[in-house]
């Protein structure tokens, strides 16, 4: 590379001061070589698809002196700056997309500096190609005229196409689409297009071939991933006529006729024929080869053949021409040609078309009454019908058949030679229906067989028909349903039901009736079918809201039919709230709501959605009220009687209010009622006990009941504990000891407590409340016996439980119903007593007290022990 340096202006000045200072010397770029990434970019190449803004090389360089150097790039005029630099870093970024097409090599000017020189390198970039071009045909679009005699393997065209890539990305190779469907090849190098070897082009066939080229590239990288591109284009192919087709015939195969009044020399047919080379046809000339034994000739230019003789002189019926078409042309072989064979029938003259008659001559028109759905098979012996063709052999013979809706009737015979008995028979009984057709039309028509002239003629039949009662009334539906307010008055409209009968005459008229359990409360008009109540007719959604019933039509022969109605009966507001008896008073706990309840006997909503409200208070502003479940509570700021006390004088804090149930119904009703109020603060007893005295605060009546029944249970307890013990004392003759029955106590806690009356604590250990202690201080007995020695014996009957001990103030203690219950358990049995037979009887004793106990227990509602 070649340097240049560059100068300060000031160099005079500096020389001057060269003696002073010390000498300078220029920077200068590193050279790493060709594939480095930094230096002087010296042999730097870089590929065309590189990202525009990529880091894409680092100038690096040196000052001699130790100085900071700074870098620069520049670019002659008119050159696109396809880079920009980092001064102080020297990093090289792309700012231009690159194209090698369109430029491979870019000059730029590096420079490098110290502050007081700069070196400047002319150096070039060389840019790699990038697979980014596709292939493009030139020289479209693709005509090619190809004669259809052509060889098979024969080149026909060449198609070209260039990709200004290099390398394998400029490398083309060519092939067709649908090679295995296609009539031609391609070389895939050079791209000359061929006719696949063993196939034949040909103009009759197929005039126009469109075959569809590709060219594809080698490939190769594209922004870091291997594409490869491709181009199509359509070539075509014009297949051109050449004279190698025979002529055709056109409509065959060929029949004329000669009838017994043609005339000598008129045309029977002609016969065209066609050169197979429809792109430059030749004239045809026509000739009979043999087979007219002198009785027919043809035109030679136009094929028309015309009857030479008479025909009452033509010896067969039948004749068989073979006519040949030859092509007419200098150029091709007269050996070119076709032939057709034309086949000529000599027939008399058919003049005669059937004719039908009845029983007064020809006639067109027979009619016939009869009723509806006759039996299958039966002959309509009404109608009178003969046919006949007074032609003679095949021109006599034809066909009957009858025109009209099909599968009603069918005729018989259906082929006639010369004449016949016409019988049509039923075929369909349920298609004759007099509600489907009043008139049934057929024609029945008699055309010839094997005559060319196909001679027809026609009879109308009409069957008028007669109706008979074969319908059944039908409802319009299979259930009716209806709804009617319950406030509708006795003879109200609830629904009209509908029934036809498509019978004509009384048999086509419906009468309604109803019955079922439901239909007690309603009518029905029996030649309407309106459905109203009953003028006595009460009708209550409260009660019964649904009705179902069956209504039945019925014609004059008693056919009928039946529908389900099912009738709602429409809740109507008619029931106002109605407060409970016990609304009157009612006690309220600070703390706790007091509820109010009325009951609305409508049936449906909204008429029985009740709402509470208070109408007045004094004063006023002590109660709130739930609108919807009618609990009533103090406002949230009163907390205690004391508050109430300031809000009245009235010390009793006994409350009138008025409160009102109002449903909401359309329109709506509502009731009042006076609730007197008895405020209380809350006591110091809790659970169902408390409750139940609370409860009964208003009825003291219910206390006292519910007192004297428990205390009839437990008079009843000791009578009967009393009974038995007398019982077992008068069977034995034994003196017993007596035993005394010490109940625990429980030990009452330090805390000073209320006494709740009539609660009673089950104890936690039921067996604990008895305990059998043997007396040891003294073993006599109640009639002072001491001589003999007795083992102990079963307790005597347990006394009455004390009064229950005082409950301590804390946790609310689960309530219970009182009851008695005891474990007889002595603490030592004598094994001498056993043997002597005291065992047995303190056995019987304690099962004795526990069957007593049991049912007890059961009378009250408690589970033994």
């Amino acid at each position: 590379m070649k340097h240049v340096r560059h100068f300060a202006p000031s160099f005079f000045l500096s020389l001057m001061h060269i003696c002073l200072v010390q000498a300078n010397y220029a920077p200068y770029f590193f050279d790493n070589g060709a594939r480095s990434t930094n230096g002087n970019m010296a042999l730097f190449s870089l590929s065309e698809d590189t990202p525009v803004g990529t880091h894409v090389y680092t100038l690096n360089g040196t000052d001699p002196e130790g100085d900071p150097v700074t870098y620069g790039l520049a670019y002659e005029a008119g050159s696109r700056h396809y880079f920009s630099v980092d001064k102080n870093l020297g990093n090289v970024t792309l700012v231009e997309e690159l194209d090698r097409e369109k430029e491979d090599e870019i000059e730029v000017i590096v420079s490098i500096s110290d502050g007081l020189s700069t070196v400047s390198e002319k150096v070039r970039i060389l840019v790699m190609d990038a697979n980014d071009e596709s292939p493009e045909f030139i020289n479209t679009p693709y005509i090619v005229h190809v004669p259809e005699n052509t060889p098979s393997g024969s080149s026909i065209f060449k198609v070209e196409a260039v990709d200004k890539d290099t390398g394998s990305g400029g490398s083309i190779t060519y092939f067709l689409q649908n090679i295995h469907a296609n009539k031609f090849t391609i070389d895939r190098h050079s791209g000359v297009l061929r006719i696949k070897t063993g196939v034949v082009l040909d103009y009759e066939k197929s005039r126009t071939h469109f075959v569809v080229a590709i060219a594809k590239d080698g490939g190769g990288k594209l922004r870091g991933d291997n594409k490869v591109f491709s181009a199509t284009t359509t070539v075509t192919v014009n297949v051109e006529d050449v004279q190698d087709t025979p002529p055709m015939f056109i409509g065959t195969p060929y029949y004329g006729y000669v009838y017994e009044d043609t005339l000598a020399g008129s045309e029977v047919l002609t016969v065209v024929a066609l050169d197979g080379d429809r792109g430059k046809p030749n004239s045809i000339h026509y000739c009979i080869v043999n087979g007219s034994e002198g009785s027919f000739e043809i035109s030679n230019t136009t094929g028309a053949i015309s009857v030479i003789k008479n025909p009452n002189q033509l010896k067969k019926e039948v004749y068989e021409l073979k006519v040949q078409a030859s092509e007419v042309s200098q150029e091709v072989d007269s050996s070119v040609y076709a032939f057709a064979t034309v086949t000529i029938r000599v027939v008399d003259l058919n003049n005669h078309p059937p004719t039908f008659y009845g029983e007064s001559g020809p006639q067109n028109k027979f009619e016939l009454t009869m009723y509806e759905h006759p039996p299958e098979g039966e002959i309509l012996r009404g109608l009178k019908i003969a046919v006949n063709d007074s032609d003679q052999g095949a021109n006599a013979k034809f066909n009957l058949r009858l025109v009209g809706p099909g599968g009603i009737f069918r005729v018989v015979p259906q082929t006639v030679l010369n004449e016949a008995q016409v019988t049509i028979i039923v075929e369909n009984s349920a298609a004759i229906d007099y509600e489907k057709f009043k008139v049934l039309t057929f024609k029945l028509l008699a055309i010839e067989v094997n005559t060319p002239e196909k001679f027809s003629s026609t009879a109308d039949v009409v069957i008028h028909l007669l109706d008979t009662n074969d319908n059944v009334p039908k409802f319009s539906s299979d259930y009716y349903i209806a709804r009617i307010p319950e406030n509708s008055p006795g003879g109200s409209n609830v629904v009209a039901v509908t029934a036809t009968d498509p019978d004509s005459g009384l048999w086509g008229e419906v009468k309604y009736s109803i019955y079922g359990t439901g239909a007690d409360l309603f009518l029905i008009h029996p030649s309407t079918g309106i459905i109203y109540t009953q003028p006595w007719a009460v009708l209550d959604a409260e009660v019964n809201s649904k009705y179902n019933f069956y209504v039945k039509a019925e014609d004059t022969d008693g056919k009928y039919s039946l529908a389900e109605v099912f009738i709602t009966v429409l809740d109507v507001n008619d029931h106002s709230p109605e407060f409970n008896e016990n609304i009157q008073e009612k006690t309220m706990i600070i703390g706790s709501p007091v509820k109010i309840e009325a009951i609305d006997q409508d049936a449906e909503e909204p008429n029985n959605i009740v709402d509470y409200s208070i109408m007045q208070a004094d004063p006023a502003n002590v109660f709130d009220i739930d609108q919807s479940t009618g609990e009533i509570k103090l406002k949230s700021y009163i907390r205690s009687l004391d508050i109430i006390h300031n809000i009245t004088k009235n010390k009793d804090c006994i409350w009138s209010v008025v409160v009102q149930a109002k449903d909401r119904g359309s329109p709506s009703f509502s009731t009042t009622a006076v609730l007197k109020i008895d405020i209380t603060e809350e006591t110091l007893h809790k659970g169902p006990m408390a409750a139940f005295l609370m409860q009964t605060k208003d009825n003291p009546m219910k206390a006292l009941g519910v007192l004297a029944g428990v205390m009839g249970i437990m008079v009843l307890i000791t009578i009967m504990i009393s009974t038995a013990m007398f019982w077992r004392n008068k069977r034995s003759n034994k003196i017993m000891p007596v035993r005394r029955i010490i109940k625990k106590r429980q030990i009452p806690q330090t805390r000073t407590v209320r006494m709740e009356w009539l609660k009673f604590k089950r104890p936690s250990n039921a067996a604990e409340k008895f305990v059998v202690e043997d007396d040891t201080k003294s073993l006599q007995n109640e009639n002072s016996n001491n001589n003999i020695h007795v083992a102990p014996v079963p307790p005597t009957a347990p006394v009455p439980p004390p009064p229950p001990a005082l409950a301590p103030r804390g946790d609310t203690p689960a309530w219970r119903v009182p009851t008695v219950s005891g474990s007889l358990t002595p603490k030592f049995v004598n094994k001498q007593m056993k043997k002597k037979g005291h065992g047995s009887a303190h056995n019987a004793l304690v099962s004795e007290l526990k069957m007593k106990f049991e049912k007890r227990n059961a009378a009250i509602g408690e589970p033994h022990i």
